[in-house]
């Protein structure tokens, strides 16, 4: 009898927590959906807004990473004074505005709408990783991956349904507006984190990582990641136009790229950290994407669903990365501070890299020297991968 009044409290305090984890895992997908559709919505209506110049165009197109590479820098700062919960609501907060706001006036508010969203997105993309380590220690690797898969499902359906809503409705207004809907749905799911009292990411501690050998292979891992990330999205339908393949077709092959790394941004985190080492995983999935840019150097059109499905699988570099952060960390405060690391610093190197790319397919008229620079970047990452993928833990000493 006693035992079973005792047993009461046990099992109502166990169903809480259970409940507590699968909300905030719930609340992390969603906010994972939001982090690439505003961007990719825009690329996809970018051809058909009037009114803006060739330039102002091409600015929209760089503003997202230029940002991420700035305004992650600021990453750890927020968490240190708010947390990194009441972070990401601010992160929500920015995003919903400036969704909204790119849509209800002038060019010049396109400019500004997509600056405060993409902010809202950079602090996002640097806390998220915290906050899964800080709610999910024992399931660091699952949880990345689903938020990743998540993101990956996001940017596609941006990029395909942006359009007919847009035509449906007689107005590109609408076809970038209706994502803010989805971003208040996250910002309403994550209501509950902003009340609960939370120790802010390190409190006064000042975690310095630029001294870590470590903490600049990770940062390197995640530049070149991001580089080949962006290269994809950006010229992979240019390199098959030129190969002979009509537009719809070029867009339909990057659709599966994306696609198909859909179930491996899944689980390619869980095998990062089983792994004692994620060296081996992270050359593995590098060669696989050498692979695929080697083909479309020399068989472009023979083998081009092949090469589509080699660089979508290869881009999980992008998740096991993420998990890096994590493992590579003792606290959550350290994890902050890498990712903000290797976000800002990595995001500008996927920025100009993506512009050499750009400016050497330009200059010789052909795409043989840009693909060839980039196999011998995968070279660059796959050493990275082996330094960053030591099992060792970085951050551990705080400064007051």
């Amino acid at each position: 009898m006693t035992s079973r009044i005792q047993s009461r409290p046990e099992s109502s305090s166990s169903k809480t927590a259970v409940r507590s984890t699968v909300w905030l895992f719930v609340a992390v997908l969603l906010v994972a959906a939001n982090l690439r559709g505003g961007i990719t919505s825009l690329g996809a209506l970018l051809d058909s807004l009037d009114g803006l110049s060739a330039g102002t165009k091409s600015f929209l197109t760089s503003l997202p990473v230029l940002c991420f590479a700035v305004v992650g820098a600021t990453g750890m700062t927020l968490a240190r004074r708010l947390g990194v919960h009441r972070g990401i609501g601010v992160a929500l907060g920015l995003l919903v505005a400036g969704l909204l706001v790119r849509v209800v006036g002038d060019p010049w508010l396109l400019l500004v709408g997509t600056f405060v969203a993409c902010a809202g997105i950079a602090l996002a993309n640097v806390l998220l990783p915290a906050v899964v380590k800080e709610g999910f220690p024992n399931r660091v690797g699952t949880v990345t991956g689903a938020y990743s898969a998540v993101m990956s499902l996001g940017a596609a359906s941006a990029a395909g349904v942006t359009v007919p809503i847009a035509n449906a409705a007689g107005s590109w207004r609408v076809g970038l507006g209706v994502w803010a809907l989805l971003a208040v749905v996250a910002l309403v799911a994550w209501l509950p984190y902003l009340r609960e009292r939370e120790v802010r990411s390190g409190g006064r501690a000042r975690v310095s990582l630029w001294r870590e050998p470590v903490a600049w292979a990770v940062t390197l891992l995640f530049g070149t990641q991001s580089l080949f990330a962006y290269v994809v999205m950006s010229w992979l339908p240019s390199i098959y136009a030129d190969a002979g393949f009509g537009h719809a077709t070029a867009g339909l092959l990057l659709a599966v790229s994306i696609l198909v790394g859909v179930p491996v941004y899944f689980l390619a985190p869980t095998l990062a950290i089983r792994a004692s080492s994620q060296g081996h995983l992270i050359a593995v999935l590098t060669g696989l994407l050498a692979v695929g840019f080697a083909g479309l150097l020399l068989a472009p059109v023979a083998g081009a669903w092949l090469w589509a499905v080699l660089l979508g699988v290869g881009g999980a570099v992008f998740p096991v990365t993420l998990t890096l952060f994590s493992i590579r960390t003792a606290t959550t405060a350290g994890t902050t501070a890498l990712s903000s690391m290797a976000q800002s610093i990595g995001y500008l190197f996927a920025a100009g890299g993506a512009f050499v790319v750009g400016l050497l397919h330009e200059s010789t008229g052909s795409w043989s020297v840009p693909i060839s620079l980039l196999l011998g970047l995968a070279v660059v990452q796959v050493c990275a991968g082996y330094v960053a993928g030591r099992p060792v833990v970085i951050g551990a000493r705080a400064e007051d």
